[in-house]
């Protein structure tokens, strides 16, 4: 069986990777696909077009994360295949790993016995896994996901494309980030043929929120801070305000991005603190060349040049005006 320790690409093909996955494929009947913790639309497209079709080549798929399937994306077929889980236990050929830089980003503890396939767009992968495919041009893992389809013969069905246009359609922030090319715009003409309707998953995951996100939304700005000569906007986000604005966690989804929405402002830095845990969520969003992606990985983070973040531990607070001070710097006149 074809084995590879790490493929490193920067152009459409990755061959070598692909035809690695397909020879695990064709010898498997079992398979389980994970992704990091608190999945966005990249994630949960990803886990859920290489399951549809795993599934269109008579495998047996599971698909396990530690948190839920975001409320925007549960209308979507396939999204009922996600199973929430601390572990895992049972016997499978191999692991499907979407997304993660390295096997703790899960969150779901058993998944170090499986045989892993590392498919990943974000600096920072640590390589781990039988086969590693990394792909930083990729504009979306979802891109990749695409690829691996055809290397693996599958057609792509509405359903399937549905979940590919998911996660192109929110990586790329609605088609604003970085890293968006040709290469995009072709899958996402052959998502169109697919009978896909785009502007009906937009309105599906854009616009299906609650009067409980409008409250929030309106909190959140109103505590706004601005920094840099108004350059940067730091926004805060806790269990209280939550609940003030009758909002849950899947409301938060995109708050971080209304503050770029202003002409001036370069970049948005947003603490999200559970108080259960302690922990504070940094994201941090940015327009054009300003890479925050820098920041993020001095902390343990990663994620593209305009689209990054990270979590603290408690204690968070005592390097917080550190942190506004290292993206303010960024955006400094």
């Amino acid at each position: 069986m074809a084995t590879i320790r790490q493929v490193t690409v920067a152009t459409h093909g990755a061959s070598e990777a692909i035809a690695a996955i397909r020879a695990i494929v064709a010898d498997g009947r079992r398979f389980l696909i994970t992704s990091h913790a608190r999945p966005d639309g990249d994630a949960i497209g990803s886990q859920l077009a290489l399951a549809l079709a795993l599934q269109r080549l008579g495998k047996t798929v599971r698909i396990v994360n530690r948190d839920p399937v975001p409320e925007p994306f549960r209308p979507f077929a396939g999204a009922g295949l996600v199973e929430v889980a601390p572990s895992v236990e049972d016997d499978f050929d191999a692991l499907f790993v979407m997304e993660c830089g390295d096997l703790t980003r899960p969150g779901v503890s058993g998944l170090e016995r499986y045989r892993a396939i590392n498919i990943d767009h974000h600096l920072g992968n640590t390589g781990f896994g039988e086969v590693t495919w990394f792909d930083e041009s990729a504009a979306a893992c979802a891109e990749l996901v695409a690829d691996l389809l055809d290397g693996l013969g599958v057609a792509w069905t509405r359903e399937i494309a549905t979940q590919l246009y998911v996660g192109i359609l929110t990586d790329t922030g609605s088609f604003r980030h970085s890293h968006i090319s040709a290469r995009t715009f072709e899958i996402c003409r052959r998502i169109a043929e697919a009978g896909v309707d785009a502007a009906a998953v937009a309105r599906q995951v854009y616009d299906s929120g609650t009067t409980g996100r409008l409250r929030l939304m309106g909190a959140v700005l109103d505590h706004m801070r601005l920094e840099a000569g108004g350059r940067l906007a730091v926004l805060w986000l806790d269990d209280g305000m939550l609940a003030s604005a009758g909002a849950t966690y899947d409301d938060t989804e995109g708050l971080i991005n209304l503050p770029l929405t202003a002409a001036t402002i370069r970049a948005s830095l947003m603490f999200k603190r559970t108080d259960a845990t302690g922990e504070v969520r940094v994201s941090l969003r940015s327009k054009g060349d300003v890479d925050v992606r820098a920041v993020a990985q001095r902390y343990g983070g990663g994620g593209h040049r305009n689209a990054a973040g990270f979590t603290a531990p408690p204690g968070v607070d005592a390097v917080q005006e550190r942190i506004v001070r290292e993206v303010a710097s960024l955006v400094a006149p």
